[in-house]
């Protein structure tokens, strides 16, 4: 007897055993036994997910003779063993649309689903695979027979493209009950291939058949084609080694080799480590798919240490040691990069990939590192900002980011609170002496540290009273040229204005007099904005609130990024 493929011999005989697809395979058992069973279907998903194998075993439901209450096909019956092999039935019909797409085919089709089928009880299945490759003219021949089928007559269109039939016959989608298959999980894919690795009477580690599960991509038929291959190499014994090179699949310790090489900036290397490769017989294209998934695994590990990666512990230990040399931030950066060859396509056009490769890795080895704006402070012989000014963002408001986004423009006086807010505020400010705050005689000064202390700042003004400009007059009085805005508006509030004469007066040896100056509001600016525009903006306005930050940018030629 000829061999028969792993992925044959272990094609599903019922409705049970199909793995991942309850949704559909449940439905279509349900329509069985209860007599509900459609005219027309249409089979969707990607290939090896049981689409031709559930059109059978639902082809083998209808036409057993020895079926279950349940709609379940006995599977050993002559019709179920010819259905199943895909041999030659009377009343089941396989055609492959690929070769057999013209509008005559489908005109040969319409006439014979006029016949009856062969048997009381029976039904004519006409199962069409790689449906999406039909001719618009194809299926305008099968619009009417679809519409008004004949008695005992069930039509199943397998396709991997569904999309390519809406757009050349969409009236067909409405005549047919669309079922979407769905991608089979590397762990179901990995319980299947250990119970058939069992029944071969062959030996599999975990790591090999796990290799196996993720490169087969959802698909269970490429899983078994792969282990059938696999088996073949070794005489039966499948391991990690042996998967790998009917895979084409590269170390993990080459990629481990080029996190060594991004850290260290060793951008000579680069070359070297490809030539190797390529010495070595190794498919670039796989290279590059790994190092999509490394990357994906080092930002997890990077993020969530204690994360769960299907991955030996010896190199699970060691991404999680290179995650630490990288901030999140770069792997981010890394993995767009990496990801943008692919999603441009000009690594499956181009005829020759490795140059592609080797630029992408000279790109990461010269790709920046995230550097924090405090460290470089710190390295150029500056000290950041204290905390104290900063931390209390959450207290006086959520606008403190967004001051620099405000234009310029007028703002009325603000009605002055009455003498005995005044009086309240001159005894507060005696008693904040016993509390450790030592008054003051410069209102800018009180101002000033008022605001850095983050007390008693009224609900959502911080960032914007931060951006105000104060000046003592002649008179004594403090006077704040605001932005206009919300906060504008807010301050024409007496209470407002009441509880901020109230902090500053914490912070001065007499109640403040505060008064809000009137400007005018500048004239629209009409000049065209661009990115360069808007970036020499806000690099302007990060050089005024940290000046320390000008020397930065002009010894290291910083430049704002995004």
């Amino acid at each position: 007897m000829s061999y028969h493929a792993l992925a044959r011999k272990y094609r599903p005989k019922s409705f049970a055993d199909v793995t991942t697809q309850e949704h559909v395979s449940e439905t279509l058992r349900r329509a069985v036994s209860g007599g509900r069973v459609g005219h027309a279907y249409l089979f969707c998903g990607p290939r090896g997910v049981g689409k031709t194998t559930l059109a059978r075993v639902l082809a083998m439901a209808l036409n057993c003779a020895k079926r279950s209450e349940e709609g379940e096909p006995c599977g050993i019956c002559d019709n179920c063993t010819r259905i199943w092999g895909g041999h030659t039935a009377l009343d089941v019909v396989e055609i492959d649309a690929a070769s057999n797409r013209g509008v005559d085919d489908a005109r040969d089709l319409r006439e014979r689903a006029m016949y009856a089928p062969s048997a009381e009880g029976r039904f004519k299945v006409y199962i069409v695979d790689e449906a999406h490759m039909l001719t618009r003219e194809a299926w305008n021949a099968l619009l009417k027979i679809l519409e008004e089928p004949p008695a005992s007559v069930v039509f199943i269109f397998a396709t991997t493209e569904p999309q390519k039939i809406e757009q050349s016959a969409s009236p067909i989608l409405s005549r047919c009950q669309r079922f979407d298959f769905r991608r089979i999980g590397v762990d179901q894919i990995l319980s299947r291939l250990v119970a058939i690795v069992e029944q071969e009477d062959s030996e599999a580690t975990d790591e090999a058949l796990r290799l196996i599960a993720r490169k087969a991509d959802g698909g269970m038929r490429d899983a078994l084609s792969l282990l059938d291959q696999v088996i073949s190499l070794t005489g039966g014994k499948v391991e990690t080694e042996s998967v790998r090179k009917v895979m084409g699949l590269v170390e993990e310790e080459r990629y481990l080799e080029l996190l060594d090489i991004f850290s260290g900036s060793k951008h000579s290397e680069v070359f070297l480590l490809i030539e190797k490769l390529a010495n070595e017989g190794y498919d670039l294209v796989e290279f590059y798919h790994g190092l999509l998934d490394i990357l994906r695994t080092l930002l997890r590990l990077r993020l969530a240490p204690d994360t769960e990666v299907h991955l030996p512990s010896n190199l699970r230990d060691q991404l999680l040691e290179h995650s630490i040399r990288f901030e999140p931030e770069d792997i981010v950066r890394m993995l767009s990069a990496v990801a943008e060859l692919e999603g441009q396509g000009s690594l499956r056009r181009s005829s020759n990939p490795r140059v592609l490769i080797e630029m992408l890795l000279l790109r990461l080895s010269y790709m920046d590192r995230t550097v924090a704006l405090e460290e470089l402070i710190k390295a150029l012989g500056g000290v950041p900002p204290s905390v104290g000014g900063a931390g209390k963002i959450g207290e006086g408001g959520g606008d403190s980011g967004k001051s620099e986004q405000i234009d310029k423009g007028a703002v009325s006086d603000v009605p002055e609170p009455d003498v005995e807010s005044e009086k309240q505020t001159q005894r507060g400010s005696t008693e904040n002496v016993s509390n450790g705050i030592i008054p003051s005689d410069d209102l800018e000064e009180a101002w000033t540290r008022w605001l850095e202390s983050g007390n008693n700042i009224p609900l959502g003004l911080s960032g914007f009273l931060r951006s105000a400009e104060v000046r003592e007059l002649s008179d004594g009085r403090l006077e704040v040229t605001t932005l206009p805005g919300p906060g504008a508006r807010k301050l024409k509030e007496p209470e407002v204005m009441l509880e901020i004469c109230k902090g500053v007066a914490a912070y001065l040896k007499r109640a403040p007099d505060i008064v809000i100056a009137d400007i005018k509001m500048e004239p629209l600016n009409t000049e065209r904005i661009t990115e360069k525009s808007v970036r020499e903006d806000t690099l302007r306005e990060l050089l005024q609130q940290e000046p320390r930050l000008g020397r930065a940018v002009e010894e290291l030629d910083l430049e704002l990024m995004d």
